[in-house]
């Protein structure tokens, strides 16, 4: 249960996230990472105890071990796979903004003469300045967008986690013990 709800969580976070625009400052940003961030350590002990739970006590250390070194490892490929991701659908959002930010475009054209005017007006090299801007501002919007695609593919997956969970069953009883009381 707790992990079900932890992962609808995570995932609602994620859902908030996927809305990222330019104008986001720490206060739209606030909510969604503390939800994500409670979310996830909802799951940490049901995930633990389900790993670890069922174990005797003489092969807990070993398994904790290699536990943490999955986890790990799992963490490093999943973020190389975002950022492969992300840098993809970068480029991809790159030539789709640059598509329409041309010579054809009159809103484009118009934008590039009234920020050629204000460099020109402040002593600059007004074309060269305005068309630098320009594309810091189509490649500024590409990786917004390319953020905005990460947070709906980790929505999608942390929903489809929600359906994992029903598949797993509670473990039995905890190993055998080592005497006690």
């Amino acid at each position: 249960m707790l992990m079900g709800i932890g992962f609808a969580g995570f995932a609602a976070g994620t859902w908030m996230m996927s809305h990222l625009t330019g104008d986001w400052d720490f206060w739209e940003l606030l909510m969604p990472q503390i939800l994500r961030g409670s979310s996830l350590m909802l799951c940490m002990v049901p995930i633990n105890n389900i790993a670890l739970g069922t174990l005797p006590p003489a092969r807990i250390r070993n398994a904790s071990g290699f536990f943490n070194l999955t986890r790990n490892l799992g963490g490093a490929v999943g973020l190389a796979i975002i950022n492969t991701i992300l840098t993809q659908r970068q480029d991809f959002h790159y030539a789709r903004l640059a598509e329409h930010v041309q010579w054809g475009n009159p809103e484009a054209v118009e934008r590039l003469k009234n920020m050629t005017s204000n460099f020109d007006a402040y002593g600059l090299d007004g074309a060269t300045a305005a068309l630098k801007q320009l594309a810091a501002m189509v490649q500024q919007q590409a990786t917004i967008l390319s953020f905005s695609d990460i947070f709906r593919l980790l929505t999608v997956l942390f929903l489809a986690m929600i359906f994992g969970v029903l598949m797993i069953s509670k473990p039995g009883g905890t190993g055998a013990g080592g005497g006690g009381h």
